[in-house]
């Protein structure tokens, strides 16, 4: 799949994409004939993590750089980690919860 391709599909800007070539080294499309980007399956799924992660479920840059970096090291689970911010809100809900109750 191309840049343009997968720019399109997702609804980001090209220049998006390269940037996070330079932020994520586990990013590393193929490139053909002219500097041309060519995005395999791997790749793909990998910007549409980074994509979910960033947009979706409110990681920072350095928040799914870490995240990637532990998965290399070996860290790799199947279910993503909950970010701390999320664990923070679960125990004073279950705190609240709590003191409600009693």
């Amino acid at each position: 799949m191309t840049i343009s391709d997968l720019a399109r599909e997702l609804g980001l800007p090209q220049h998006r994409l390269r940037y996070w070539e330079t932020r994520f080294p586990q990013l590393r499309p193929m490139q053909r004939a002219g500097q041309r980007r060519y995005y395999r399956p791997a790749d793909v799924a990998l910007v549409r993590r980074i994509h979910r992660l960033l947009g979706q479920e409110g990681y920072t840059i350095a928040g799914v750089q870490r995240l990637l970096a532990g998965e290399r090291g070996g860290a790799a689970t199947a279910a993503e980690p909950v970010p701390d911010a999320l664990r923070r809100i679960r125990a004073l809900l279950a705190d609240a919860l709590g003191a409600d109750q009693a």
